[in-house]
């Protein structure tokens, strides 16, 4: 009889019941939100529901990332700084630099969207981090998940601070529908948000073919650490202009971009384990993430404004918005936001400047901080 019971108890102390806190449950209940947000809401779907059903996984069975775990191997390539480097890849392929090569001012919208990480590097150092700690988590001001994960790797965060970097930066990206729009309605007048741009100048072939050879060429003699991020954006971009590329376009920008987006998102969402994540650490981290991205999106709001009256009320500052990393989420946004104050008004494309300006910004950002630290 002591036997049969004996069996029984083992039986049910192998549950998952038995090993869960209530800190594993908050999580739980977090990751349902998320994929309700995902599902129901359409929020970046693509991005939230891997990392939301990673967050969901990891705290039913802890071990899953853990050292023999499956994602475990995956999390491997975040800490290598491969499967970033992969994404940006496919990012480079999907992208049409034409909005940014019409308007070279866009590069200064994406500039002024990187405000938000430095001011978060000093918030953070006032905070007691160390630099690298500091520069790690400011990276989330430029709403750019694998660049935050490529740096927080080469910064040795890979260990301590890279999960819940990661998941701070992937979930405001998949969350900028909600948080610049009361942002940008703030700064912004009915007036402005209604500004009607020019048509941007047609862009030829050999500009296109030329820009991702001299970009690459140019950030990388300046900043060499930057060569994986910025390498891979435009070797994806090359293979989508060159013409002469298609199937490694086609397959960069579908196949390959899928599969690592499902292999790092669910291993993003598997880093936060409820007895890790909910410290107050972790929650500084996400609370200086969101101030980072709303400092990005008030810094390009700004300098449109500016923008905007030099020019003679030419410049929508709304596209100053779309100068975080997040493509081509918040060039969606400024689109949006301009069009419930006049439908007839199309921003989309001069947002796209901003935004892809954005991607390369933040790109230099992180390398920066490597030369600051000797990475």
């Amino acid at each position: 009889m002591s036997s049969f019971a004996d069996v029984f108890k083992n039986l049910a102390l192998q549950t998952g019941f038995a090993t869960l806190t209530w800190k594993h449950y908050v999580m739980i209940l977090i990751a349902c939100v998320f994929m309700y947000l995902a599902i129901v809401k359409g929020f970046e779907p693509l991005l939230l529901v891997p990392i939301s059903f990673g967050m969901f996984l990891v705290n039913m069975f802890p071990d899953i990332i853990a050292d023999g775990g499956l994602l475990h191997y995956f999390y491997l390539l975040d800490e290598w700084s491969i499967l970033p480097s992969l994404i940006f890849m496919g990012v480079g392929a999907m992208t049409d630099f034409g909005p940014l090569i019409a308007n070279p001012k866009s590069f200064l919208l994406g500039a002024a969207a990187q405000f938000g990480i430095y001011a978060a590097y000093f918030l953070a150092f006032l905070m007691g981090f160390n630099g690298k700690e500091a520069a790690a988590i400011s990276i989330i001001g430029g709403a750019d998940g694998p660049t935050s994960i490529f740096l927080a790797g080469k910064l040795g965060m890979g260990g301590t601070l890279m999960g819940p970097i990661a998941v701070a930066a992937y979930s405001y990206m998949s969350l900028v529908p909600v948080i610049q729009p009361p942002i940008m309605k703030l700064l912004t007048t009915e007036k402005e948000r209604k500004i009607k741009m020019a048509q941007l100048r047609p862009v030829s072939k050999m500009e296109k073919i030329l820009f991702p050879i001299i970009v690459t060429l140019v950030v990388v003699l300046i900043l060499p650490t930057t060569a994986p991020l910025v390498g891979m954006l435009m070797l994806g971009n090359l293979f989508r202009e060159s013409g002469v590329t298609g199937r490694l376009s086609d397959t960069a920008q579908n196949a390959l971009c899928n599969i690592v987006t499902i292999m790092l998102g669910t291993t993003v969402g598997a880093t936060a384990n409820g007895e890790i994540f909910l410290r107050v650490q972790t929650l500084a981290i996400i609370a200086m993430g969101l101030l980072a991205f709303a400092f990005a999106t008030v810094g390009g709001i700004l300098l449109g404004k500016v923008l905007c009256a030099i020019t003679g009320g030419k410049i929508n500052p709304l596209i100053g918005s779309a100068g975080v990393s997040a493509v081509p989420m918040a060039a969606r946004v400024s689109q949006k936001v301009g069009a419930e104050e006049d439908p007839t008004n199309f921003l989309l494309m001069h947002a796209m400047g901003p935004n892809v300006a954005g991607v390369i910004g933040t790109a230099v950002a992180a390398g920066v901080f490597m030369a600051i630290f000797g990475i």
